[in-house]
């Protein structure tokens, strides 16, 4: 029920096969071009968030769907990260790198020259299938750098994928004023064809694994059900919730996403190992992940419409893409800041209570958003305190995963992780764009009560994602779920509180 890489097959994927000695590259250049890499996707997934107005305006389009140019990326790169990483190990980790970074910048040519909405979300769909760089470079770091810079390594690129994004809704403003929004992919196009360009000259050639399947059923499965979940709810308040169109919709993505549950339990090669899932520390670790992509996705998507609105509407402050972009730094600040004190407060305190109290704070801040929002200073302290939350939270997460899987399943832990809460931003910003656009006032413009509802939606995903923070494990339990032969080398990695 997989698609083959090859017409040989194995249990053990990432046997690595022996070949000749492989060429060595300068490891300084093999970095510089992975944090490249990196950055472009992140970076791409973010600048596009305070133009989504001005993207409106230029291609005679409705908020509904230009939220779609931003889902869209983010439904790729759910379904594309875990096939690219899964193709890279058999046909080269180096090869297929040069392969994303020719998507990345073929999609952004594409979304620069974009004559209608429609086609700048097909080249966002090619632009997501960039989201392979990751699992890419973390397993290039794995084979060519020694061990003693190895953690570090991993470490510095992990964090390019986190302030990045904060960090292009940022730059969008500044790039917008000056050259218009169609830069915004001209000029990663340029950094990601010099990146492809070095990839393929520079880095050296990566060990192979034997021919294993790939997930292609499971991800067309995912795919589809999310893609009619998704159109199903953003058009729900505009074809009507109970017209036939609508109803189809939602019950096609229902019955999908049982086969797909039932398919991937039966898959060689799952693309979510739901046997995994069942983990105490996965499961709940999934769950407060995908309500925190959630909450941060859509509430991103939006809010920069929602400072950019005029006060005659009864709310917003006429800011600028660059003002608004302004507005949400604090948040990517203290974020990428809690980062360096996470650890800390999960081994003085433990995971459970460190990620429940991040989760707490962030649902605090949607509670603040949503009724306290008249003065710029309180839009800064809400988006603060948001960032804090969110940057306990992340910082976090992966431990409890790690933790609570074996050594030999810690990537595909971690990878399923990082999608989980990609699907969930991308659920997010559908059901966000449904709550505002059905809330449109005479003026043309969304209505405040729909921000309100919707920030308030937000906020009661994250009081859900605390009460199940709260089910995370503690050491003793994480390391029984473990399987037998590697509960020893489990609890001798793992910190002393979880």
């Amino acid at each position: 029920m997989s698609g083959r890489v090859t017409t040989s097959r194995t249990e053990h994927a990432h046997e690595v096969l022996p070949a000749a000695p492989p060429r060595k590259g300068s490891l300084p250049v093999t970095y510089a071009v992975l944090t490249v890499a990196v950055s472009a996707f992140t970076l791409l997934q973010s600048m596009v968030v305070p133009v989504l107005a001005t993207i409106a305006d230029e291609l005679e389009t409705d908020q509904a769907t230009v939220t779609w140019v931003l889902t869209a990326y983010l439904l790729s790169a759910a379904i594309c990260t875990p096939l690219v990483g899964r193709i890279g190990d058999v046909v080269g980790k180096q090869r297929m790198l040069v392969f994303t970074l020719v998507a990345l910048s073929v999609g952004s040519m594409m979304a620069a020259l974009s004559p209608s909405v429609g086609w700048l979300i097909a080249a966002r769909v090619i632009q997501g299938v960039g989201g392979g760089v990751l699992p890419l470079a973390f397993g290039i770091i794995r084979d060519e750098f020694a061990e003693r810079h190895r953690g570090t390594a991993l470490s510095v690129v992990a964090s390019l994928a986190s302030v990045g994004f904060g960090v292009g809704i940022v730059v969008s403003g500044p790039i917008v004023g000056s050259l218009g929004y169609a830069w915004l992919f001209w000029l990663p196009m340029i950094a990601t064809g010099l990146a492809a360009v070095a990839a393929w000259r520079l880095i050296p050639p990566s060990p192979l694994a034997e021919a294993t399947k790939l997930p292609l059923v499971p991800a067309l499965l995912l795919a589809a059900w999310l893609v009619a979940l998704l159109l199903g709810i953003s058009r729900g308040n505009e074809w009507g919730w109970a017209s036939p169109q609508v109803i189809a919709l939602l019950t096609t993505a229902a019955v999908l996403a049982v086969v797909w549950m039932l398919v991937e339990t039966r898959v060689p090669v799952p693309m979510i190992d739901m046997a995994m899932m069942r983990h105490r520390g996965v499961w709940t670790s999934n769950l407060v992940g995908a309500c925190v992509g959630f909450g941060m996705y859509s509430s991103l998507g939006f809010l920069p419409q929602f400072l950019q609105a005029p006060p005659e509407a009864g709310y917003g402050f006429g800011a600028t893409v660059t003002e608004s972009g302004h507005f949400i730094l604090p948040s990517a600040g203290a974020s990428f800041l809690m980062g360096f004190v996470a650890g800390w407060l999960v081994h003085k305190l433990g995971a459970r209570y460190v990620i429940a109290a991040g989760c707490g704070i962030v649902a605090v801040s949607f509670f603040a958003i949503a009724f306290w929002h008249s003065e710029p200073w309180q839009i800064y302290a809400w988006m603060t305190l948001q960032g804090v939350g969110n940057g306990v939270v992340f910082s976090s997460l992966a431990g409890v995963v790690i933790a609570s899987v074996s050594p030999s399943q810690t990537g595909v832990a971690g990878g399923m992780n990082m999608n989980i809460r990609t699907i969930g931003g991308s659920i997010g910003t559908a059901v966000m764009a449904g709550i505002v656009t059905s809330h449109i006032a005479a003026s043309g413009l969304p209505d405040e009560r729909g921000y309100v509802i919707g920030f308030v939606m937000i906020a009661v995903a994250m009081v859900v994602a605390t009460l199940v923070a709260f089910r995370i494990p503690n050491l003793h339990d994480a390391v029984q779920e473990a399987p037998d032969p590697e509960r020893a080398r489990l609890a001798g990695r793992m910190p002393a509180r979880l």
